[in-house]
């Protein structure tokens, strides 16, 4: 015969304990105990009871952890909005823009154009010498993309974004470095 689940070897010495205590009668130690609830027999069966359902919530708590092993992806879990799982930050950063060209201006010192480039998914704002890559531009046209924010014709665009990518990129084979706080700044960049 098996031995049920809820008879440990402490639990069978608080039984033992509560009938060597009791003398078999009240387990409360009432002399003319009138309440069948205190006797031994009616007492230990509601004892046994809740053992019972002590081990059924701590084999439930149990089973929940494993499965929580089981079939987690061991990330960190984020409310929806807000935060992005590792794999979707990657998409994400990968598909954004290495800047963000916030505006043209002409430099007092040097009279030369300069943009105002942003650098994505930071504060950071750097200022690049564009040098001759607007030679073709009309002055009207020039005028209004920097006062009023108008867009250059495309392929001046791409000019200006390809002299701001290059500008800040490091190249092979030359002194230039990731653009951080503290460090050396390529030619034409500054903050």
């Amino acid at each position: 015969m098996a031995i049920p689940r809820w008879n440990t070897p402490s639990r069978q010495a608080h039984l033992v304990d509560l009938f060597l205590d009791s003398g078999g009668f009240c387990v409360f130690g009432h002399k003319p105990c009138l309440n069948p609830e205190h006797h031994y027999l009616n007492f230990i069966e509601g004892l046994i009871a809740d053992w019972r359902a002590d081990d059924r919530a701590q084999d439930s708590a149990e089973w929940q952890a494993e499965r929580l092993r089981l079939h987690s992806l061991g990330e960190r879990r984020y409310p929806l909005r807000g935060q992005f799982s590792n794999i979707s930050q990657d998409i994400f950063f990968g598909n954004q823009p290495l800047f963000y060209l916030d505006g043209l201006d002409v430099s007092g010192i040097t009279l030369s154009p300069f943009a105002k480039v942003r650098v994505s998914s930071s504060y950071v704002n750097l200022y690049v010498e564009l040098g001759k890559s607007l030679k073709g531009v009309s002055k009207n046209r020039k005028r209004k993309a920097i006062r009023y924010g108008k867009l250059l014709p495309p392929e001046y665009r791409r000019k200006v974004e390809q002299v701001c990518s290059l500008k800040w990129t490091p190249s092979l084979g030359q002194d230039r470095g990731f653009i951080k706080s503290g460090s050396r700044y390529p030619q034409g960049v500054w903050c």
